[in-house]
């Protein structure tokens, strides 16, 4: 079927080298690394491990993160293997189109920008909300809401998305240093919590280490927000023990996504087929330990179940406790610079996977021209626009969950197309393979798959509507017009190709050089032994040397010739 049509590895390459729709290179591993840091540690790493230690998994929700860990790493690696071998915009929309097909190609980007959408404009409406939390504990009266007429603006997240809206515009290393200095900032408070933390940790507070398992005390009546396998089963969760470690490690991966946005920045990367699987895998390293650390200060403070008794515990509910209220102040500081770095990140991103598609003319084709800077301007600002206004007019936190179902399927579809590749393209040069193909690529698609059926019913529904939105629009306009299906990209390799094939024949006059086999060597006035043959070309087209040719002084120079094309 023409839906499933796959687009070669020598089309996607040679489209990065379009003149104005191309990236700049400029990003080092570290600019990678820092960046997955940037957008996968933000106000969770403050919260989400106290919320699944309180009601999932005790102490052992340091294995819960873990596990969730070497899962998104795992899931990481599949990205790596790709990059390294088509380091290009796009992340897993540009390796779905190479492997499993066009449509697959499209539900993915169009996923991605869902994802990136609506987590730039979550992330970015919270960033207000926790900028005003902070001034008030600092004793400031700010209120970043105003009313105009009968509409409630909040202008914070206007002014953070047109800043590093601005600084992507400019030139995206610009942004990455911008984003660096701010994720060191960002460490630096979390790392002094964390060691202010450990002089309050008590040992009695890990025993039980793993606590015995007990139902859930928080199932709810509402069908549409239960996770969807407890809908299909019939079966009520349990918290604690193995159940809940499992549980927590469902609840604590979401704080690890947005390593897959890292991948999209592959065509603006130096050396990507290096750098890309490095940065990429520093950054999980880093982050794993972070959250780690902080797992441990949060449930080695105080027991889970103090942390239990409060509706929505965090590590500063665990400094609270035990008297320690001036850490709130470096929290809340902590989280507005958490915040900020994610959302640079994600407008990135969210730019670079509509570039991939508008570069296939799946999306129209003039949102992938790039400026003066190197950087898609047109579509930078568009995407900051659109997060602006969704962030500051809309309450948008019923959709948190669409981010999570976006990102799982784009990790599932990649996951997949590991082995899918390597059969089909084994020749490739990949300067990073994932170990244990195939096994662990598939146990990669299935761990997402059940972290995806652990999200409620009423995100799978939107998640379905949002599909069969995405596939009308590609119906209507992206399957005729796709670069791929009319024929254009398979044009323009093939013009490549023989451009090339004539630059390489509009020499002078090429020389075919015969080294003679003359054990006694050149006699005294002779050259080195090379025998040109250029009489032999006729005046006709210049001559192409395929191969040197070893003959003895003997031959006729017709035969030393013969390589001659």
């Amino acid at each position: 079927m023409q839906i499933f049509r796959t687009k070669s590895v020598e089309q996607t390459l040679a489209e990065t080298e379009e003149s104005g729709h191309s990236l700049k290179r400029t990003l080092g591993w570290w600019d990678l690394a820092v960046m997955g840091v940037a957008v996968a540690v933000g106000a969770g790493i403050f919260s989400v491990g106290a919320q699944a230690a309180a009601f999932h998994a005790g102490p052992s929700v340091i294995l819960s993160f873990i596990i969730a860990g070497i899962v998104c790493g795992a899931a990481v690696l599949c990205y790596a293997e790709f990059a390294s071998m088509l380091p290009v915009a796009g992340s897993a929309y540009t390796f779905t189109y190479a492997t499993l097909g066009e449509v697959l190609a499209w539900i993915i980007g169009w996923d991605l920008i869902l994802e990136m959408l609506m987590a730039a404009s979550v992330i970015s409406k919270y960033w207000g909300v926790y900028l005003n939390d902070f001034l008030h504990l600092m004793g400031v009266n700010f209120n970043s809401n105003v009313t105009i007429g009968s509409f409630h603006i909040d202008i914070a997240p206007i002014v953070i998305v047109a800043f590093f809206t601005t600084l992507l515009v400019l030139g995206t290393q610009i942004g990455a240093r911008v984003d660096g200095a701010m994720t060191i900032l960002k460490i630096a408070v979390v790392l002094f919590v964390v060691v202010a933390g450990f002089f309050y940790v008590k040992a009695e507070n890990f025993v039980p280490f793993i606590p015995p398992a007990q139902a859930a005390a928080d199932t709810t009546a509402n069908t549409m927000m239960e996770p969807l396998w407890q809908w299909a089963t019939g079966m009520t969760p349990s918290s604690y023990g193995i159940p809940g470690i499992l549980s927590g490690a469902a609840l604590v991966f979401f704080a690890f996504i947005g390593f897959d946005v890292v991948a999209t920045t592959s065509e603006e990367t130096k050396n990507p087929k290096r750098n890309v699987p490095l940065g990429i895998m520093v950054g999980i390293a880093l982050v794993i330990v972070l959250y780690v650390l902080v797992a441990v200060v949060t449930t080695g403070m105080v027991s889970y179940k103090q942390l239990a008794s409060v509706e929505s515990p965090s590590l500063a509910t665990a400094f609270e406790l035990v008297g320690a209220d001036w850490a709130a102040k470096i929290i809340s500081f902590g989280i507005v610079l958490g915040l900020a770095t994610v959302i640079m990140v994600l407008l990135l991103g969210l730019a670079r996977v509509v570039f991939a598609m508008s570069r296939d003319n799946l999306l129209p084709r003039g949102l992938s021209k790039t400026g003066k800077h190197g950087t898609p301007a047109r579509l930078q600002i568009l995407a900051g626009v659109i997060v602006a206004i969704v962030a500051a007019c809309f309450n948008i936190d019923v959709l948190s969950d669409m981010v999570n179902i976006g990102t799982l399927s784009a990790f599932t579809l990649v996951a997949i197309a590991i082995p899918v590749m390597r059969k089909k393209r084994p020749d490739l040069p990949r300067a990073f393979k994932i170990p244990g193909n195939p096994v662990v690529p598939i146990l990669v698609a299935l761990a997402n798959l059940w972290l995806m059926f652990n999200l409620t019913v009423l995100t799978w529904i939107r998640f379905v509507v949002w599909l069969a939105a995405g596939l009308a629009i590609y119906a209507v306009y992206g399957y005729s017009h796709s670069r791929l299906g009319t024929g254009e990209l398979e044009r323009e390799l093939k013009a490549k190709k023989d451009a090339q094939l004539q630059a390489s024949s509009s020499g002078d006059v090429a020389l075919v050089a015969s080294v003679r086999a003359n054990v006694s060597g050149p006699k005294r006035g002779e050259t080195s032994g090379v025998s040109p043959v250029r009489e032999h070309a006729h005046g006709t087209e210049p001559a192409v040397v395929k191969a040197a040719h070893l003959a003895p002084d003997q031959s006729p120079v017709i035969a030393q010739a013969a390589e001659v094309d």
